[in-house]
């Protein structure tokens, strides 16, 4: 078993992923973040998985104008409102009416934030091994460290627990990524909680 896995992540320009302050409205720029992540995830999906019918623009030059295009088209789905999209039901149902109208065929299922560090961090394992990125919602943190992540939709995208107490995992936000000690993020010390999204492949 690896002790350390990154996916093949995309950029767009030296943008690492998408970004949502890219996004046209004010509204997608202050609470589309879980579009955003919903566009990284087809454009992942379609660059790695050969799965181009869930990105029109997935080639191999995306553009920036292109993914806030994209955006636009998933705006509908996933549509920024009060409190956001602040459950992992929310974004579930709104990214899998996307996913039926393009016939593809990722399905989801939800791994709740109350869930123990040490299950989640097999399952974020078990994913990333497969090439599967990790939709991952935060809402309310006590740690000031984890104020990036606070009420935000953002991606997993590797693993790293070589020479570590506790798994460190890749975040993938605003055009950039960051390791953090996963168990400093699970643990919120917060309610209510957020989780995790899991992709699989029908």
């Amino acid at each position: 078993m690896e002790q350390r896995k990154e996916l093949k992540y995309f950029y767009i320009g030296d943008s690492y992923g998408g970004n949502q302050q890219w996004f046209k409205s004010f509204m997608m720029r202050l609470g589309g973040c879980g579009a955003q992540t919903a566009c990284d995830a087809c454009i992942y999906f379609a660059k790695n998985f050969g799965m181009k019918k869930l990105c029109p623009f997935a080639d191999e030059n995306l553009s920036r104008e292109q993914y806030v295009a994209f955006s636009e088209v998933m705006r509908p789905y996933l549509r920024p409102r009060m409190g956001g999209i602040n459950t992992l039901s929310v974004f579930i149902a709104g990214f899998e009416r996307y996913i039926k109208d393009r016939r593809g065929t990722i399905t989801m299922r939800a791994l709740a934030g109350e869930q123990p560090y040490a299950e989640t961090s097999e399952t974020i394992k078990l994913q990333i091994d497969k090439g599967f990125p990790i939709p991952c919602l935060i809402l309310k943190h006590v740690d000031p460290d984890m104020s990036d992540f606070v009420w935000h939709w953002f991606m997993l995208a590797g693993y790293d627990e070589s020479g570590h107490r506790t798994l460190r995992v890749k975040t993938v936000t605003y055009g950039r990524y960051k390791w953090v000690d996963l168990a400093k993020l699970w643990d919120t010390g917060c309610e209510p909680k957020g989780g995790l999204v899991l992709f699989d492949v029908a």
